[in-house]
């Protein structure tokens, strides 16, 4: 019985915390949307955090579904696509990262990163196309998981980088959003090596979720 309530507590904070970062997330996209001029960093700033929240809202909101239906309903191919298009979407978070980067600190950074940036962002994507991810699978391959995040940690680290070097020698308001990014992937990747064997691992989710809401609540500091 015990164990039951503990279950039902856990749920219920899970559910409130993923419905409280989409709303946190869109309602600040729409904010940085209507204060900033089309093109601008402030503009990019927003059109990435919308593409976040409705990125996650495809993997979130069937979340919230499974977790709320007390019915034998299966949610595995909803979550498994939910997944799949997070996948994408966080990836194209990343390369708005990088051009915000650039032209807040307007580093005049060479063609061959930006090129590297690129195709890690394009082999994670054609990666995550790839039939053996098995996305509507109960128990998809542990080594796809692991090979599709190899270029997304990579890309991640190379963002990180742009943002932390720019605190150092500019400074200014964005100056944590490394820190942010680091924590992220801190989060993440015990996730994506050890959720299969010990699920509450998943709970890093969580602070991970927060490390995107400080990014996207930096963006309000520019506008």
């Amino acid at each position: 019985m015990e164990m039951s309530t503990k279950k039902n507590r856990i749920k219920w904070i899970e559910i409130v915390f993923d419905l409280t970062y989409l709303f946190i997330v869109l309602l600040s996209a729409s904010l940085l949307y209507k204060n900033v001029e089309i093109g601008s960093v402030g503009w990019k700033f927003a059109i990435m955090s919308f593409l976040l929240g409705a990125g996650d809202s495809f993997h979130l909101i069937p979340r919230i579904f499974a977790l709320i239906d007390s019915s034998d309903r299966d949610y595995t191919v909803s979550l498994g696509i939910g997944k799949f298009v997070t996948s994408i979407t966080m990836t194209i978070f990343y390369i708005f990262l990088w051009e915000i980067g650039k032209e807040y600190y307007a580093f005049n950074i060479g063609s061959k990163f930006s090129i590297c940036v690129y195709g890690l962002a394009l082999l994670r994507i054609i990666l995550c196309f790839f039939p053996y991810n098995q996305w509507t699978y109960k128990n998809p391959s542990v080594k796809w998981v692991i090979i599709r995040n190899i270029p997304f940690l990579i890309l991640g680290i190379v963002v990180m980088v742009l943002f932390l070097i720019g605190a150092i020698i500019n400074g200014g308001s964005l100056s944590y959003i490394w820190f942010a990014i680091l924590i992220s992937f801190i989060c993440y990747m015990p996730v994506v090596l050890y959720v299969h064997k010990k699920p509450m691992v998943g709970m890093l989710m969580l602070p991970k979720s927060c490390a995107y809401v400080a990014i996207v609540l930096m963006g309000f500091s520019i506008i």
